[in-house]
């Protein structure tokens, strides 16, 4: 298995790119088949070879096709069908970044939507193909990331940069670690005011964007202990919460297992592929 997560060295890039993150499971990769993906507030481009299949299930509803698509924000777990092998080249953009991006018409508010793209549409004018993309990624990452620069840097010329898209912006590094309340004074404007702008840059509220971004920190935080060393109700003094049955009742509504089930299971992606985090 061969696994990487980078981020762009060019500042125009960063600006709307979070990172860039390869996977690659080959037939003899012994990891669970169908992992689960937690919530992300973020969307992401994934590019696959055309004749590679996906599948998100969730709620007995199931997104499937071939090829290249996107991944918009999702509030809901989906599972995933990796059962086969493949390879996986995702661009995860910023919160909220796909409202800068409008003159692509990409709609940003698609929320818990998988949506299969031309990727043709998306590279324009460069010459270079999902093949090249993703054999650079597996051999080659740096190699890829720069292939990646150039063919996202003409998106991001005379982007729609607003009001509501610099509150967005200002807003999101204080995001985990503030109320809405402290977000707003930090700003110099009302609470309606942030959170309309919010909305409207990102198609989900403050309060389901915290969320997410709380759970994402805590199921790292969980990967890093093995199940002996976790204590639960440290960890729900340490993340905000009021006592332990407040974090159970969270985790249920949020990935549909209570604590113990989820450090017993260990199915999400984090923990099936380590966070991707190095090759």
């Amino acid at each position: 298995m061969v696994r990487w997560l980078k981020t762009s060295q060019v500042q125009e890039v960063a600006k709307y790119i979070e990172c860039y993150w390869f996977l690659d499971k080959s037939s003899n990769s012994a990891s669970d088949e169908y992992p689960k993906l937690n919530p992300d507030p973020s969307a992401h481009l994934i590019i696959y070879q055309p004749n590679q299949a996906y599948q998100y299930e969730r709620d007995n509803e199931v997104s499937e096709g071939r090829g290249s698509h996107w991944l918009y924000p999702h509030s809901k777990t989906f599972r995933l069908d990796h059962s086969k092998p493949f390879s996986c080249l995702g661009i995860k953009f910023h919160i909220g970044a796909l409202y800068s991006l409008s003159k692509l018409g990409l709609p940003q508010t698609l929320l818990n939507t998988v949506s299969e793209i031309n990727f043709d549409d998306i590279k324009g004018n460069a010459l270079i193909a999902e093949d090249q993309l993703l054999t650079a990624a597996k051999s080659q990452p740096d190699r890829c990331c720069e292939m990646l620069d150039k063919l996202f840097m003409p998106w991001f010329l005379n982007n729609r940069e607003d009001r509501h898209s610099e509150i967005t912006r200002q807003v999101l590094p204080a995001l985990t670690n503030k109320s809405i309340s402290e977000l707003s004074e930090g700003l110099s404007c009302s609470q309606r005011t942030l959170e309309r702008s919010f909305l409207r840059v990102t198609g989900i509220t403050l309060k389901q964007c915290q969320s997410m971004k709380k759970l994402e920190e805590i199921l790292e935080f969980l990967h890093q202990r093995e199940l002996g060393e976790i204590d639960w109700v440290d960890i729900a003094y340490q993340f905000g919460f009021s006592d332990q049955p407040h974090l159970i009742r969270y985790l249920k509504k949020h990935i549909n297992l209570t604590p113990k089930d989820y450090a017993q299971q260990r199915g999400f992606t984090i923990d099936v592929y380590g966070g991707v985090g190095s090759t």
